[in-house]
């Protein structure tokens, strides 16, 4: 406060000034606009103003502001001030701004990372040329990552010499160390998949997917494992309903016991895909397919409830947003973090959200559904994906059992 003619007065508004001057009014804008609080923002402006006046002391312009002269400054106010972590916090919010506008340069990724730019060329590929989805291309690029860092560099010359002796010679090596059958025929995938890119992409000589053995494991050769009603009514309830995370949380598996979604599906929703008058949820499901379910009276009430009450007001049309600023939609990894949460608090082991969906499933066979309607319900462009379910149809396989022989044990 600052005391004029014995009256006190309001701060004085920051102004920045020198070479990120002309930068203030879009980084309140933007903060504002992804729901930082008022003060926040302030802290945001007040660092901005210091690290401008540092820039201008060194004659610096705005476009010499490299991530190296960002830890200089951080330094600096290391030295001076005790508030290193807050200051830190406060300055990312300010470059991230900055460096989406264009204003300051965009650090370019090092390390021996020839890798990361093959990842990031094939992480485009597989969003590009086949239209994967984002949790697909995150999974695809961590296999591949296993691989790519496995040869020696420099990589660009490795690439060139890679040959079917190598690469078989590496599958059989990682696929016995990956836990599962699925764990290992997921890294068989991918490994396929970037061995494909990197010929067309002329990095490697020849096409050696057929360099990459198999994995043995034979479809339907496991039971879809559900969970009982009063589990998935412990689920739904674990979250704390005090909070708005946990009100949200709530929404999210409610979402998925429910409608039968998987993850990523939920943590895709958008504002616009929910039709209120219509009564139907649009879903965007695997190879970029937009389906409608039915908008159940428990869900919808959930969903209004999040909506209104918790969600909060910024600009992100996803449903289900972070619990704090800068808001963002939830990744798949976060749903996996709520299902994982709530499985701590209900007192079950942890169990991935697909879980749910095999739940659904279950219980639709068991009120008499046809598998055909479970298909439907699942959203399953096979069959035989849906069959696996014919497995806990105790029913229709009871009318398949015959009868054991009266003389058999004779």
């Amino acid at each position: 406060m600052d005391v004029i003619g014995g009256r006190r007065r309001g701060p004085v508004p920051l102004v920045v000034t020198g070479p990120l001057s002309p930068y203030e009014s879009l980084v309140r804008t933007e903060l504002v606009s992804r729901g930082y609080a008022a003060s926040s923002v302030r802290d945001a402006v007040r660092m901005m103003r210091r690290l401008s006046l540092w820039m201008d002391r060194r004659e610096l312009v705005a476009a010499g502001l490299t991530p190296a002269r960002v830890e200089e400054f951080l330094a600096f106010r290391r030295a001076v001030c005790s508030s290193e972590p807050v200051a830190r916090r406060s300055l990312g919010a300010v470059v991230k701004v900055l460096r989406h506008a264009g204003a300051v340069p965009v650090p370019v990724e090092a390390s021996g990372d020839a890798v990361q730019e093959v990842l990031a060329d094939y992480g485009a590929y597989l969003r590009g040329e086949r239209g994967l989805a984002a949790e697909s291309v995150r999974c695809y690029c961590g296999q591949a990552r296993k691989f790519l860092a496995a040869l020696p560099d420099p990589l660009d010359d490795s690439l060139a010499r890679l040959d079917a002796v190598q690469v078989t010679a590496f599958m059989v090596r990682h696929t016995a160390d990956a836990g599962s059958v699925w764990s290992a025929k997921a890294l068989v995938t991918a490994v396929r998949s970037l061995l494909r890119y990197l010929h067309v992409d002329g990095r490697i000589p020849a096409p050696l997917t057929g360099s990459v053995p198999a994995v043995a494991g034979w479809r339907l050769d496991s039971l879809p494992r559900g969970l009982e009603p009063q589990q998935v009514s412990a689920l739904l309830s674990a979250p704390d309903p005090e909070s708005p995370a946990g009100r949200r949380d709530r929404a999210v598996l409610t979402v998925l016991a429910r409608l039968g979604l998987r993850g990523a599906e939920a943590a895709a929703l958008q504002l616009s895909d929910i039709d209120w008058h219509a009564g139907e949820i649009a879903v965007r499901g695997k190879g970029s397919r937009v389906e409608r379910l039915p908008l159940t009276a428990e869900v919808g009430e959930v969903l209004s409830e999040y909506l209104v009450e918790d969600r909060p007001r910024c600009s992100a049309t996803a449903v289900f947003l972070t619990a704090r600023a800068p808001y963002q939609a939830l990744t798949g990894a976060c749903i996996r973090a709520i299902m994982g949460r709530a499985c701590e608090r209900a007192g079950l082991p942890r169990l991935g959200a697909h879980r749910l969906r095999h739940t659904l499933a279950t219980t639709i066979l068991r009120a008499g559904a046809p598998l055909p309607e479970v298909g439907q319900v699942l959203r399953h462009r096979s069959q035989l994906s849906t069959a696996i379910y014919a497995k806990v149809d105790h029913e229709a396989l009871r009318s398949l059992a015959q009868s054991w022989p009266e003389d058999g044990a004779r």
